[in-house]
C-alpha cells in the first residue's frame, strides 16, 4: 500500500489522501489555466511584445467553476439505474459541455479534463486496472465532452455540441469496455449480445440522458434562461 493508492488483488483503488491530491489537482488546473497566457493564432514579430491573452479571464473561471460545480453535484443524482448498468443523472453532462459552448473548444476541453478528474475521485478512484484504463475512461471520454466547444458558432451550437460531446464520450467508453471490461459483463447480459456489451452499456445511459437532456432545452422557458445565463457569461470584460 502506498500513500495514494491501495494495492487490492488485480486492480488498485484510491486512498483518502489520494482522492484528497486529486481534487486539488484540479483546482490547480483551472486556476492555472487561467494564469496561462496563450496565443491566438499567429504571432508576429511586431506584435510579439503585446500582453498576451490569458486562457481564462476572470469572468470565464468563474461561470465554468460555478458549471462544473453543478455538473458534480448533479452527477450525483440519478434519475434511472438501468439494468446492465450505468446510471441517467439529472443533466449532468449538460453543464460541461455548456462551457465549451460559451468560450470555445480550448476552455471546452480544459475545463472536460478537470470534470472527468473530478469524475475519477468520485467513483473511478474505487476501481483502477491499470493507468491506461483510467486514461481512456476519464481523461480521454470526459474530455470529450469539451468538443462542444467547436459548434459554438454554429446556429444551434449548444444542441448539436452537447450531441456531438456525449457520443465522443460514449464511443471512448466503450473503446475502453472492450480493453478492459468485457471480463466484467454481468451474467444476466444477453449472450447472445456479448459481442456489442460495451455499446449497449455506454450508449443506453449516455444517449437516453442526453434525450432527456435535449427535450429539456427545448423548452421555451429553459431556451430563455440559457440564452440570459449565456450573455452573462459571455459578456465582454476587462479581466
Amino acid at each position: 500500500m502506498s500513500l495514494l493508492f491501495n494495492a487490492e488483488e488485480g486492480y488498485y483503488s484510491l486512498t483518502t489522501a489520494g482522492m484528497l491530491v486529486f481534487i486539488i489537482l484540479t483546482v490547480i488546473l483551472l486556476l492555472d489555466a487561467a494564469l496561462i497566457r496563450a496565443h491566438v493564432g499567429d504571432v508576429t514579430k511586431k506584435d510579439s511584445d503585446a500582453p498576451k491573452k490569458r486562457a481564462f479571464s476572470t469572468r470565464q473561471l468563474v461561470f465554468a467553476g460555478v458549471s462544473l460545480a453543478l455538473a458534480f453535484a448533479l452527477s450525483f443524482i440519478k434519475i434511472l439505474h438501468l439494468p446492465w448498468g450505468g446510471s441517467v443523472t439529472l443533466c449532468s453532462m449538460l453543464f460541461v459541455t455548456i462551457i465549451g459552448y460559451w468560450y470555445g473548444p480550448k476552455i471546452g476541453l480544459i475545463s472536460a479534463l478537470a470534470y472527468g478528474i473530478l469524475q475519477f475521485v468520485q467513483g473511478g478512484g474505487g476501481y483502477i486496472l491499470s493507468p491506461m484504463q483510467v486514461a481512456l475512461d476519464y481523461i480521454v471520454a470526459f474530455m470529450a465532452l469539451g468538443a462542444s466547444g467547436f459548434f459554438n458558432r454554429k446556429k444551434n451550437g449548444l444542441i448539436i455540441g452537447y450531441v456531438v460531446a456525449i457520443m465522443l464520450r460514449a464511443v471512448f467508453h466503450s473503446i475502453g469496455g472492450y480493453i478492459y471490461w468485457m471480463d466484467y459483463m454481468p451474467e444476466e447480459f444477453p449472450q447472445s449480445l456479448a459481442a456489442v456489451y460495451p455499446i449497449v452499456y455506454n450508449f443506453a445511459y449516455i444517449v437516453l440522458e442526453g434525450i432527456i437532456t435535449v427535450f429539456i432545452l427545448m423548452i421555451p422557458g429553459v431556451k430563455s434562461g440559457i440564452s440570459y445565463i449565456t450573455r452573462l457569461a459571455t459578456q465582454e470584460s476587462a479581466s
